[in-house]
């Protein structure tokens, strides 16, 4: 038998040599039922938007709109580092199977649901799966490829987020006019099945015993710091005024819960958020530059589409076909980064060039006013895709790169955690300085319509702008635009912390397939270890029957 540490125990290996590396074909197939699920997370948000209008109208409840986003959102960031955690210790496949269950049962409750209560519920159940979804992703994708050869699929990621941000509006409009608002939930049912059957007989990863407890002190700290922060960035300024008692009570609560986290964390045997991984600079650097880069797409995803509304005249379908340039860009830099990245091993310009085309393509936005045309709009968000094509998929790279095979999906959670904690402060901070300049462009005596006007909450479409008195729509366009120009200015002054932290980056050799791939035998910022061959780690990876893919690389065991 094999001990990895004293509290975890793996299956004894096969004698024999180490099976061959998993052929790229079985490997495409994994991969495939990885994207589906990864779309089912990311398209969900994306689809129920356009259906709300109808859902609500048949379920009644217009004051708890909010929470059918809220709900997912909370449930989703919350358990993420807890389903990353529970991946490490019990092992990947088992888990990740059992959030796919739990996204589906979530689902398929949502589209049964006969009251806003009863929705708000399920999305939780829903939310509380997608977790372990991109979670599971990420931390299958570091055991299953090596970094080195992770770039080639750099574009498959990128272009299932491009997909779910231009197809899920479109998707959750057409479904909702001709079978109804419940089949934007029934929908994951085939696709989840499809991706559920997949990962069962196809994937194959190393099985995982161990004895330690389940750090359950630690998972309650963290999800109670985690909700306090997201309602702080979901309430503040909308729902509560920022210097209201229940904002400044769940800020405070925030802040005594993650130190409280800290303290635990650091005493614990198996704590659920290993606060060494951090000791590593390119996974703390990484980490940071994560929070920027969804600080920066999420409020830029929120408010391009509200000016291209507003202030081009654009329809709210064609507001979405306007992100295209964003999109396409983001997918084919990702996908030319990857490449190189594969082939040549070396990472670290990649963040440099990424981090300064982000900080570019803010500043051009803040420029536009209502004169800006949206092929000049469109070449600027070219570029800031551009920007987030070079960071997108290799953050994520370097950070599992950066630890040790056995924290792969801790790393991985915690690095999807701040990406998604920063876009919720991203799109909290953007609205709340949006809404202030809306709100002191229409007091300068716009006419009659104005008061109104501000009183919407600063969001109304083409069809709704036709109908103002020309002084009244004209002011709040120039208002808009003047809104859209500070929230991308000051975006673009937080997105020089993540330029200036890219250059502190250390080029760590990404481990390859092998003892004979790059980086092999040394250690990565993190104390990573060199991969063994497919098949031949000390976790248990071994030749067996079904010609399934297994991981490509665990660290070798020392023998008790």
């Amino acid at each position: 038998m094999t001990q990895a540490t004293p509290d975890t125990v793996h299956e004894e290996p096969p004698a024999g040599p180490p099976a061959a590396e998993p052929p790229r074909r079985s490997v495409r197939v994994v991969l495939l039922a990885l994207m589906i699920a990864m779309l089912l997370a990311m398209l969900d948000n994306m689809i129920i938007g356009t259906a709300m209008p109808t859902i609500v109208g048949e379920l009644g409840g217009l004051e708890h709109l909010s929470w059918v986003v809220t709900a997912y959102t909370l449930t989703t960031a919350a358990s993420t580092p807890v389903w990353g955690k529970l991946g490490d210790m019990y092992g990947r496949k088992g888990i990740f199977i059992t959030s796919i269950v739990v996204f589906l049962l979530g689902s398929a409750l949502s589209g049964m649901a006969q009251t806003m209560g009863q929705l708000i519920g399920f999305r939780g159940v829903q939310g509380l799966g997608a977790g372990g979804l991109i979670v599971g992703v990420m931390a299958i994708i570091g055991d299953l490829i090596p970094p080195r050869e992770r770039g080639r699929y750099q574009g498959m990621m990128a272009g299932v987020m491009a997909l779910a941000m231009i197809g899920g509006p479109l998707v959750g409009g057409t479904l909702t006019d001709t079978l109804g608002w419940r089949w934007s939930f029934y929908i994951n049912l085939p696709l989840g099945a499809v991706a559920l059957a997949m990962v069962t007989t196809v994937l194959h990863l190393p099985k995982k015993r161990t004895k330690a407890r389940i750090d359950y002190a630690g998972a309650a700290l963290l999800t109670v710091a985690i909700t306090s922060m997201v309602l702080v960035t979901t309430w503040g300024g909308l729902e509560y005024a920022w210097d209201s008692g229940v904002i400044t009570g769940l800020a405070g609560t925030a802040v005594v819960t993650t130190i409280a986290l800290l303290v635990v964390e650091s005493r614990v045997a198996e704590p659920v958020l290993p606060l060494g991984i951090f000791r590593s600079r390119n996974f703390s650097l990484m980490t940071l530059i994560g929070f920027l880069v969804g600080f920066v797409m999420f409020g830029s995803m929120t408010f391009l589409p509200l000016y291209q509304q507003t202030v081009q005249g654009a329809s709210a379908t064609n507001s979405g076909l306007l992100l295209l340039p964003l999109l396409l860009a983001m997918m084919v830099v990702s996908l030319i980064a990857g490449r190189v990245t594969t082939r040549s091993g070396r990472y670290k310009i990649f963040p440099v060039l990424g981090g300064g085309l982000m900080v570019a393509g803010l500043f051009l936005l803040s420029t536009m006013d209502t004169g800006t045309s949206r092929f000049v709009s469109g070449c600027y968000m070219a570029v800031l895709g551009a920007g987030l094509g070079f960071l997108m998929q290799i953050t994520m790279l370097v950070a599992q790169n950066s630890v040790e095979m056995k924290d792969m999906g801790v790393a991985s959670s915690t690095a999807t955690l701040f990406r998604t904690v920063g876009g919720s402060f991203g799109v909290a901070i953007m609205g709340a300085l949006f809404t202030h300049r809306v709100q002191d462009g229409m007091a300068g005596g716009a006419g009659p319509g104005a008061p109104a006007v501000t009183e919407g909450a600063a969001q109304l479409d083409a069809a709704s702008l036709a109908k103002l008195p020309d002084a009244v729509r004209e002011a709040y366009q120039s208002a808009v635009a003047g809104g859209t120009h500070i929230v991308f200015l000051v975006a673009a002054f937080a997105a020089v912390a993540g330029f200036l932290a890219a250059w502190f980056v250390e080029e760590v050799p990404l481990r390859g397939a092998g003892p004979d791939g790059p980086g092999a035998g040394s250690g990565g910022t993190g104390g990573a270890r060199a991969e063994a061959e497919a098949g031949g780690g000390g976790d248990g990876t071994g030749p067996g029957s079904g010609g399934g893919v297994r991981a490509a690389g665990f660290p070798a065991a020392k023998p008790v």
